[in-house]
């Protein structure tokens, strides 16, 4: 048995996304991420009781990092479907705290950390996303955003107090959304610009609007999202699956010209053959360097293939 899969077999349907969604103070983002598939909040800003009551969920009030890793070894997180972490600046000033008290050289006077405290921290926070990125859930992340100077220019990036963690974060996210207020509209951005930071991998469109959770709207943005991607992923697997057989049938019809006549033959079944992507590009190649390896030439008049004279002769 095969230890590799055709594109056509790579399971999809099982991937869990990871995502970060930063942006203004007060534009609704931890209500936004609770729309998440079944989820529970690791609460390290202290900000669950802004949330509107119908929308909390299972909540760990987090006083200190090591209660996160208590959380994780008990198993309580097995019936949840998505992990949030609200904010995750906050959880880093956390594992400060907990890298500190476990080797007092990681840190200096006045709290902050050491040389040394910097290359810990990220090493801990990149294995506790690597932790829960095994559990199989969702993983979001809440942040909040910064101002950066460019020369002239203002640049806003997501908060996470320094140190090389938001570049190890960013590069291990399927999605990256800023949020913002547009008058009295909230949107998420996930198409990259030169004023702020953003990453999409899943092909959603580049700005959308968030629904207004009135009138008993229900809170499912981010499960709904989940669900294009599903589906988007399942509808590209079969079409390929679809792909490959087609261009399976196209070789095995080329393969069987060995004359003018078998040619002429394989050339009216190739010409009924469905188009998928590049197949009938692909078939005209094939066939072609068929045709030109056997001597046969197409005569334009008759509209059929022919020996050259030489292969006739």
């Amino acid at each position: 048995m095969s230890l590799l899969k055709m594109p056509y077999e790579i399971e999809t349907s099982g991937i869990k996304l990871r995502l970060l969604i930063y942006g203004q103070p007060g534009c609704g983002k931890s209500t936004l991420a609770l729309s998440a598939p079944n989820p529970v909040i690791l609460d390290a800003d202290g900000g669950i009781h802004r949330v509107d009551q119908r929308h909390r969920v299972p909540t760990l009030q987090v006083a200190s990092y090591q209660q996160v890793l208590d959380l994780i070894a008990s198993g309580e997180l097995n019936p949840f479907d998505s992990i949030l972490i609200d904010t995750a600046g906050k959880l880093l000033d956390f594992i400060n705290a907990h890298i500190i008290r476990l080797n007092p050289k990681n840190g200096q006077t006045g709290g902050q950390l050491s040389q040394r405290g910097w290359g810990e921290r990220d090493a801990v926070f990149s294995a506790l996303v690597r932790t829960i990125s095994t559990m199989g859930k969702h993983l979001i992340f809440v942040g909040h955003d910064r101002e950066e100077k460019d020369g002239d220019n203002k640049i806003i990036r997501v908060d996470l107090g320094g140190g090389k963690s938001a570049g190890e974060l960013l590069k291990e996210l399927d999605l990256c959304g800023y949020m913002e207020m547009r008058g009295r509209e909230r949107t998420i951005s996930f198409a990259p610009t030169e004023r702020y930071y953003a990453k999409n991998c899943l092909g959603l469109e580049d700005e959308i609007k968030i629904p207004i959770l009135k009138n008993g709207v229900k809170n499912d943005f981010l499960t709904k999202i989940v669900e294009r991607y599903k589906e988007k992923s399942d509808t590209e697997t079969k079409r390929l699956r679809e792909y490959t057989d087609l261009m399976e049938q196209v070789t095995a019809t080329v393969e069987s010209i060995t004359d003018a006549d078998t040619a002429n033959v394989a050339a009216k079944e190739i010409t009924k053959l469905p188009k998928i992507w590049d197949s009938h590009i692909k078939a005209h190649s094939m066939f072609a360097d068929r045709a030109k390896g056997l001597g046969l030439v197409f005569d334009k008049e008759n509209k059929v293939y022919k020996a050259s004279a030489t292969e006739a002769a």
